[in-house]
């Protein structure tokens, strides 16, 4: 099992609180970006942050970007994803500046399996069809 996936796995059903109150760990997905913490909530789109978090606890270089398609620019493209692999997905339509980025655990025919934030408002392991994929992109450690 990659790094990547071990430490993301270790935040596995992390998830976001109803009401006024903030899940804790949210938030410091956040502030290990430098990002000021009162400016955020866990109702805030964090799948980038979470994304920006496990690779940086990895030793592997960051987006430092809460847009997901801020992934399509680190690291380097390929057609032969591995488990632990990063993939970007579009999100609305394939133009839309929106998007959501997530760890490869597994693909079948049509579906990429991915480990990350903000899905179902947790950290957890969801099918996304492959229609919706912009790019698989592996990371390079941190200089």
């Amino acid at each position: 099992m990659s790094k990547l996936i071990s430490i993301a796995l270790s935040q596995f059903g992390v998830k976001e609180v109803k009401g006024a109150k903030d899940h804790p760990q949210i938030l410091n997905y956040f502030t290990s970006m430098d990002l000021d913490k009162t400016k955020y909530n866990d109702e805030t789109s964090w799948c980038s942050a979470f994304v920006n978090w496990v690779a940086k606890q990895a030793g592997y270089e960051k987006s430092n970007r809460l847009n997901a398609r801020s992934w399509l620019s680190v690291g380097k493209s390929t057609d032969t994803p591995k488990q632990g692999d990063i993939v970007v997905l579009w999100r609305d339509n394939p133009n839309s500046w929106k998007g959501h980025v997530g760890f490869l655990v597994k693909e079948s025919k049509r579906y990429v399996y991915l480990l990350g934030g903000n899905q179902g408002n947790s950290v957890s392991i969801k099918a996304y069809p492959k229609k919706r994929i912009l790019d698989y992109r592996v990371l390079n450690k941190a200089l």
